[in-house]
């Protein structure tokens, strides 16, 4: 077994999306071909509704798949198929827009004005940029949880896991998309494969990913309750709203800090193709990327009703 490495830690940064949304941005519209097949990853998190209820109104995609995931609040989704619907707390909806579909999302905040999501992008390869769109629609409860003997929880929304399958199936990429929490202070070590490109995403408390070069110890006294875990591990402590890639390996470890930590960790197959990008459509070439685009302004961008 062989620990990864991190490579490089990435505070999110403020950005503006769609009619005026403020969020936070970890990667995307510029070279992502350390995230491949990931091209975008943003969080949306506000407690300010204006800062958010403008919403990202109707738009086109073609040759990504959407995943939103929904932590606090909920978004009113509705699509040029005729599809609509609403995602609350917890749900998931993972969107293969394929060879082409206009939609909006408007997020709402909770009673308190909360609002939090996570949108991530998947490209597709070339022999599926045009296939049709289709909807995966996940609610909370079908997401299966696993708990382990530590208190380690993991929700598991796509791929397998510690036994259990997410509900998120049939998609190009075959990711692990897993939500995790690791109680105060201890030390978990997390399978991931050493042929995908992997990511975990901080959202909550803080802790240290070991580099394989790190020590496993450092020498401190801890008494009381948590007198027999792990000590502290050396390196840069990881906390909300940061990014951590890593580099190859088939194993993730974590130590979480004194109030435990939470992060998303997502891993995907590469696809090692061209990208041609602009805006919501990716392509392989700047070819498909005009004709996208001349489809777009003719009216005839739609392949699938």
């Amino acid at each position: 077994m062989s620990l990864r490495p991190v490579k490089q830690i990435i505070e999110a940064k403020p950005t503006i999306e769609g009619a005026g949304v403020k969020l936070r941005r970890a990667f995307g519209f510029g070279s992502t071909k350390e995230y491949d097949p990931f091209l975008l990853f943003d969080d949306f998190r506000n407690e300010n509704p204006e800062d958010y209820l403008r919403g990202f109104p109707w738009h086109p995609h073609r040759g990504i798949e959407t995943i939103t995931y929904v932590l606090t609040g909920t978004v009113d989704h509705g699509d040029s198929l005729g599809n609509g619907g609403t995602l609350g707390a917890g749900d998931v909806q993972w969107m293969t827009a394929g060879s082409g579909i206009l939609h909006q999302e408007m997020p709402k905040g909770d009673a308190q004005g909360r609002m939090h999501g996570f949108q991530l992008w998947a490209n597709l390869p070339s022999s599926l940029k045009m296939t049709a769109p289709r909807y995966q629609d996940v609610s909370s409860a079908d997401i299966p949880e696993v708990i382990d003997d530590d208190g380690t929880r993991v929700r598991v929304i796509c791929g397998d896991f510690w036994g259990k399958r997410g509900p998120v199936d049939g998609i190009a990429a075959d990711p692990r998309y897993l939500d995790v929490w690791v109680p105060p202070l201890r030390r978990k070590v997390l399978p991931a494969e050493v042929s995908r490109h992997a990511f975990a995403y901080v959202f909550e408390g803080s802790g240290v990913f070991r580099d394989a070069s790190q020590p496993q110890r450092v020498k401190t006294e801890l008494v009381g309750p948590n007198a027999d875990l792990p000590a502290p591990l050396l390196g840069d402590v990881v906390g909300d709203r940061s990014l951590v890639l890593f580099d190859r390996g088939d194993e993730v470890t974590v130590q979480a800090g004194e109030h435990g930590i939470r992060f998303l960790l997502v891993s995907g197959k590469p696809l090692e193709e061209p990208v041609a990008w602009y805006g919501p459509i990716v392509m392989n070439t700047r070819e498909e990327l005009l004709q996208a685009y001349a489809e777009l302004q003719k009216g005839t961008f739609i392949k699938h009703r």
